[in-house]
C-alpha cells in the first residue's frame, strides 16, 4: 500500500511539532504552480524547465502537472529521472560535450534536441536520428548576469555561422540556443542576444524551425519579485522586430527563477559565540546553503523559536558557520539575524529551492536530503 507523505500547513507548523535537529526543506507545490503558470502565460513560446536547478522527483511531477512538457536535460542520470516523472516529456539535451556514452543515452531515452558550439562535437552526432532538432549554441560578451555562462560554453558568432550550415547541410532540424547567464536581471541581454540570432541566420543563409533563449531569470532575492514580465515582452519585441511575422517559436529554459521560491530551508542554531557574533548551523557551504556562497547573502531570512514563532528583535549582523569541521564552511559575512535569536532556534531562509538539494554534499556526515510538504511558506515574494 503507496504510503503518503504528511501534508504540513507551514514550516512554523512542522518544527513546533517535529523539532527536527537535521536541515530541512520545505516544499510548497502550490507555489510551484504558480510560477509555472506565470512562466507559461507570459513567456512568448514554449516553456521548458531546467532540470539541474532541483531535480527532486516532486518537483518534475509537479511541472508536469502544471503544464511543463518539455524539459531541459544535461545527463543520462537527468534524461533518466524525467522519464520517471513524466513519461511522455519532449527532452533537449543542451549540455554541449558529451561523451560517446553519453549521446547513446541520449538517443536511447528519445531526446528531441540536441545542441553543439564547435564542429568536432557536431561530428560526434552522426548517430542522431535526422528527425531531431539540433540548435547551435552562440555566445556574446554581454554583461548583467549574476556570472556568465558564456566562459564555458558557446560559439563565436563567425564560428555559429559555419555550424549553422553543416547542421542544416547534415539533414537536421536547424536551430538556435543561447543563455545570457545566472540571476540575469537587465532584459537588453536578451535582446542583444536575439538580433545576434538573426545576424547569424542572415549570414548562414538557413532558416532556422526555433530560437531558445535559455534561462538566467533572476529570481527573488531581496523581498520582491523580479519583472520577469518586462523581460518576457522585451524578448517578444525583439524577436518580432528581428524576425518579423514569420521568425522562429521561441523556447526559454528556466532553472531557479522556477523552482527556487517554492522551497524554504530551515536550519537550527547549533550553538553561539561571543555574545551571539558568531553563530554556528546545522547546514551550511557543504548542504544546501552552497549558493549563497556563490551569490551572496539573501535579503529576507527569518528565525523561528521552538514554538513555532517569529523571533522579532532588532537585527543584528553576525558571522556564520556551518556545521563541518572545515573553517571554509562560512557564509559572507554580515548575515541580518534578530537579537533574541537563541540556541535551538531555526533560521529560515525563503527561495532556496533552487541549487540547494541538488548540490548539497553529505562532507563530514552533515547534508540535506529531508523534504517536508507543506501548504503556505512565510516570506514570499511581493508581486
Amino acid at each position: 500500500m503507496q504510503q503518503i507523505p504528511p501534508l504540513w500547513l507551514s514550516p512554523e507548523s512542522h518544527l513546533a511539532r517535529s523539532a527536527p535537529d537535521h536541515p530541512i526543506l520545505y516544499f510548497s507545490p502550490r507555489v510551484l504552480h504558480e510560477v509555472a503558470g506565470r512562466f507559461q502565460r507570459g513567456f512568448p513560446g514554449l516553456v521548458t524547465y531546467a532540470v539541474k536547478a532541483n531535480p527532486h522527483p516532486a518537483v518534475l511531477s509537479n511541472l508536469a502537472a502544471a503544464g511543463i512538457t518539455a524539459f531541459d536535460v544535461a545527463s543520462p542520470a537527468e534524461m533518466a529521472a524525467v522519464r520517471a516523472a513524466s513519461p511522455d516529456a519532449v527532452m533537449h539535451y543542451n549540455n554541449p560535450m558529451r561523451s560517446k556514452a553519453e549521446i547513446a543515452a541520449g538517443i536511447e531515452h528519445g531526446v528531441a534536441s540536441w545542441s553543439v558550439d564547435e564542429l568536432s562535437e557536431l561530428e560526434k552526432l552522426g548517430a542522431v536520428p535526422r528527425s531531431c532538432e539540433v540548435a547551435v549554441r552562440f555566445a556574446l560578451p554581454v554583461a548583467g548576469a549574476a556570472y556568465d555562462f558564456g566562459s564555458k560554453f558557446g560559439a563565436a558568432p563567425e564560428e555559429a555561422i559555419e555550424l549553422l550550415k553543416q547542421v542544416a547541410a547534415a539533414g537536421w532540424t536547424p536551430a538556435l540556443c543561447f543563455h545570457p547567464g545566472t540571476q540575469c536581471e537587465d532584459e537588453s541581454a536578451w535582446v542583444e542576444y536575439v538580433h545576434a540570432a538573426k545576424r547569424i541566420v542572415d549570414a548562414a543563409g538557413v532558416k532556422i524551425a526555433r530560437l531558445n533563449v535559455g534561462g538566467g531569470f533572476a529570481a527573488n532575492r531581496d523581498g520582491v519579485a523580479p519583472d520577469l514580465e518586462k523581460v518576457f515582452a522585451a524578448i517578444g519585441a525583439a524577436a518580432d522586430q528581428a524576425f518579423g511575422a514569420d521568425g522562429p517559436t521561441l523556447i526559454c529554459e528556466p532553472g531557479r527563477a522556477m523552482v527556487s521560491e517554492s522551497f524554504t530551508l530551515a536550519a537550527r542554531i547549533k550553538g553561539m559565540r561571543k555574545g551571539g557574533e558568531v553563530v554556528f548551523l546545522n547546514d551550511g557551504i557543504y548542504g544546501g546553503l552552497v549558493d549563497i556562497r556563490d551569490m551572496g547573502l539573501p535579503g529576507r531570512v527569518e528565525v523561528v523559536g521552538a514554538d513555532g514563532a517569529h523571533r522579532a528583535g532588532l537585527r543584528q549582523p553576525r558571522v556564520v558557520f556551518g556545521p563541518t569541521c572545515d573553517s571554509l564552511d562560512r557564509l559572507p559575512d554580515g548575515l541580518p539575524l534578530p537579537g533574541d535569536a537563541e540556541t535551538g532556534d531555526y533560521v529560515l531562509f525563503p527561495g532556496l529551492g533552487a541549487y540547494s538539494s541538488a548540490m548539497s554534499t553529505h562532507f563530514n556526515g552533515y547534508g540535506l536530503s529531508d523534504v517536508a510538504t507543506v501548504i503556505e511558506l512565510s516570506g514570499q515574494a511581493a508581486r
